[in-house]
């Protein structure tokens, strides 16, 4: 009989590395690198002993780490796979690694897609190849490197799934104005490489319609942003675009009263965007850039685009190794181009201050 799996999370996550690290009495390697390591190599790769960690070629990783390194750390993620035993949790990864269907006549799928690829996990992409790459045209990937921002880059053809010169890149944006397509992309490098060295080029993409340029504001405080947002959304209102077909995203959802502030003053009501995307046709959606992956609205603003923001400095502060900074600024990159790119006819951008540093590529 089934039963349903305790999920570990993110915050239980923490705070057993944190009981472990501080056992340990190691503080050469920080929290941040030592969750960046479980995530994207002892839990995703299913890493059980020192042996298996010795042997793994950690592909992705730029840290380099010889072997008594990865000796001195192996208690450590030792000690979290215990607290996670004793208190009968696991992982989603743990999940599809131990998922087989090959034999179940009620999952037996001639054809699995698989949108938004680019941000599949190792040990999804794992159950996938075990029980589909064998079937003619088992498996279709659909996904857009340039907008990974849930995981770290890994070799896909170490798990047997090879798409070099089985795949077609399209040109055409049916979605996004010329303007707004144009300006984004220069959050981006024109060529985008991943672990398999698979190139996609992203210069010969063309828009099918025109629009007009998006905004990029800073305001010196707060107050004068939310003022100019307020009088942005009314101007869209005026221009016959309903408060569903508007949509506004930050960084993180401690930046909501910012929005909401300038909801409330264009005289609108609000509703946080959700999975579902089950919201009021008579407000305003706005939530976190996260939430905007894979939906799209006439208008859209992107507010909070603070120096602290973008990247987001509670992210930047927890991890040391330059390799881990440079992964967390690619995906924080990568995360205002996801929200920008969910904009079909007209953008604004804006912050306080000096705001981002991404902010000045964008204009």
């Amino acid at each position: 009989q089934l039963k349903q799996p305790n999920i570990v999370s993110k915050v239980q996550i923490f705070n057993s590395f944190r009981r472990a690290w501080d056992k340990s009495l190691i503080s050469k390697y920080s929290i941040g690198f030592l969750l960046s390591e479980w995530e994207n190599v002892i839990d995703a790769w299913g890493i059980e002993t020192l042996s298996d960690y010795l042997d793994i070629n950690r592909v992705g990783r730029k840290s380099k780490l010889g072997s008594n390194q990865r000796s001195e750390l192996w208690p450590i993620f030792a000690a979290v796979k215990k607290i996670l035993k004793d208190r009968n949790l696991t992982t989603w990864s743990n999940i599809f690694r131990n998922l087989d269907i090959k034999n179940d006549p009620f999952l037996n799928f001639d054809h699995v897609i698989v949108d938004e690829a680019q941000d599949i996990s190792v040990a999804e992409l794992g159950f996938l190849s075990r029980n589909f790459s064998e079937k003619p045209n088992g498996i279709l990937f659909a996904g857009d490197i340039g907008q990974r921002i849930f995981r770290s880059p890994f070799s896909w053809m170490s798990l047997g799934v090879d798409v070099r010169g089985k795949s077609y890149t399209l040109r055409v944006n049916y979605r996004t104005s010329h303007e707004i397509r144009k300006q984004a992309d220069q959050l981006l490098p024109t060529t985008l490489k991943d672990q398999d060295l698979y190139d996609e080029n992203r210069t010969r993409t063309i828009s099918l319609f025109r629009g007009q340029p998006p905004k990029i504001v800073l305001k010196d405080s707060e107050s004068e942003e939310e003022i100019m947002v307020s009088d942005w959304i009314v101007e869209q209102i005026k221009n016959g675009i309903k408060p569903a077909e508007i949509g506004i995203f930050v960084r993180s959802e401690k930046q909501y009263i910012r929005v909401n502030r300038a909801i409330k003053k264009s005289g609108n009501t609000s509703v946080v965007l959700n999975y579902k995307n089950d919201g009021d046709e008579s407000s305003i959606n706005y939530g976190t850039m996260h939430l905007a992956k894979g939906l799209e609205f006439r208008s859209v603003a992107i507010m909070a685009c603070d120096a602290d923001q973008l990247p987001l400095r509670e992210r930047m502060e927890v991890f040391s190794e330059d390799a881990d900074l440079d992964e967390v600024e690619r995906s924080e990159r990568q995360l205002l181009y996801v929200a920008c790119t969910r904009a079909r006819e007209r953008l604004l951008v804006s912050g306080t201050g000096v705001g981002s540093k991404y902010l000045y590529d964008l204009a």
